[in-house]
């Protein structure tokens, strides 16, 4: 008897820990939807705590719909968050000091734009598309893409080495998996 009771324990306890650690996921987890699909980057708090929760607070606001990737670079990266589209503007909020780290600019990164001080930091922010390990330690990498990189790689490129996008795609919908993935 001792042993069924703690058997069904076990298995509550387990079942709890899964949900919370789903429910954290979630949390940790940005859907960006695009007109060719959605991309899911998962978020990582563990290396930049107030980067990721910038993203997520915009993203609670939709302050992301309907912005533009106004710079993109064949071979390089996706870059938006811009509200003016010009790559100047940022949201409201105060900028964000760097929270470097070791995570490589590797295919799928997601980093966070800044002008050349590197606590400048807002709202802007751009998926590397091919490996550009010469931005390591430079820019805060705050996720990374798990599902749909193919719809990253359909975005409009810009011309020229600047990457200005004349007629850019834009993000539809921007969210918080927890917030529309509620059971």
């Amino acid at each position: 008897m001792k042993k069924i009771l703690f058997t069904f324990l076990t298995l509550i306890f387990a079942s709890m820990s899964q949900s919370n650690a789903q429910q954290k996921n979630l949390e940790n987890t940005l859907y960006i939807d695009l007109k060719y699909g959605r991309v899911v980057i998962e978020m990582m708090p563990q290396i930049a705590p107030n980067h990721v929760e910038r993203i997520k607070t915009l993203a609670r606001q939709k302050f992301y719909d309907g912005i533009v990737f106004h710079r993109v670079i064949d071979g390089f990266m996706a870059q938006t968050g811009d509200p003016t589209g010009t790559g100047m503007g940022g949201s409201k909020l105060p900028d964000l000091k760097a929270e470097f780290s070791d995570e490589p600019h590797v295919r799928g990164a997601v980093s966070m734009a800044r002008a050349g001080n590197p606590n400048s930091g807002n709202s802007q922010f751009f998926i590397v598309t091919h490996d550009s390990r010469f931005l390591d330690s430079q820019y805060t990498v705050w996720g990374r893409v798990v599902k749909g990189m193919e719809f990253v790689d359909k975005i409009k490129k810009g011309a020229g080495k600047s990457g200005s996008v004349s007629d850019p795609d834009v993000m539809l919908k921007v969210r918080v998996a927890a917030d529309i993935d509620k059971k």
